[in-house]
């Protein structure tokens, strides 16, 4: 192999090594770019849901719609909560998991979203902490944080319709994992709080 042939593969690794860098850093700040904006046009449905009663999609093509939203006083968070947790919806926001109850009825009311975007605040949730349901205007389900799990995907007894009235909240885990899904889940559970629900 000649001293040129070497330069010129240097050089080539050289200008190629930092395009990839760049290409990955620009490929990460658009899936948050993408969480951001999203939640911007699911607010104005949102809005526009409480306001007509109807299911209102954010966008015309969109195959989900805005059912409720979530809202944790003391980590300042406000998500709006999508129709469904198929893998088209949990890309613009959590999902609510249509097997479970909807949100203000009662039973086990689930939600997924993604660890590295609408979900990456599960991790700072303690005992205690008061989430906030809106699912309708004026209408509000409260719930209290009794306890965060780590368990396999393959444990789906959280999934469970409760005789009673709860929110369940599932990622994936470990939250700074490089690689995309994993075999474990962080759960989250609360209990309703005994005043159920409170108008806005």
């Amino acid at each position: 192999m000649s001293v040129t042939f070497k330069k010129h593969i240097l050089l080539l690794m050289l200008i190629a090594l930092p395009l990839c860098g760049v290409w990955q850093l620009g490929l990460g700040a658009w899936i948050h770019a993408k969480a951001i904006l999203a939640q911007t046009l699911l607010e104005t449905a949102w809005s526009e849901t409480l306001r007509t009663g109807k299911e209102v999609k954010p966008w015309p093509w969109a195959d989900t719609w805005p059912v409720a939203r979530l809202t944790v006083p003391r980590l300042g968070i406000r998500r709006i909560v999508l129709a469904g947790a198929s893998g088209s919806s949990l890309a613009f926001g959590p999902g609510h998991f249509f097997s479970s109850a909807m949100p203000g009825e009662p039973g086990n009311v689930v939600i997924f979203g993604h660890r590295d975007t609408h979900f990456r605040f599960l991790k700072h949730l303690i005992a205690g902490d008061r989430i906030e349901l809106q699912y309708g205007q004026n209408l509000v389900s409260l719930y209290e944080v009794t306890a965060t799990k780590v368990a396999h995907r393959n444990e789906t007894y959280y999934l469970d319709n409760l005789a009673g009235t709860g929110l369940t909240l599932i990622t994936c885990y470990p939250f700074d994992a490089v690689v995309a899904g994993g075999p474990l889940r962080f759960i989250v559970t609360a209990r309703s709080l005994p005043t159920g629900k409170k108008m806005l």
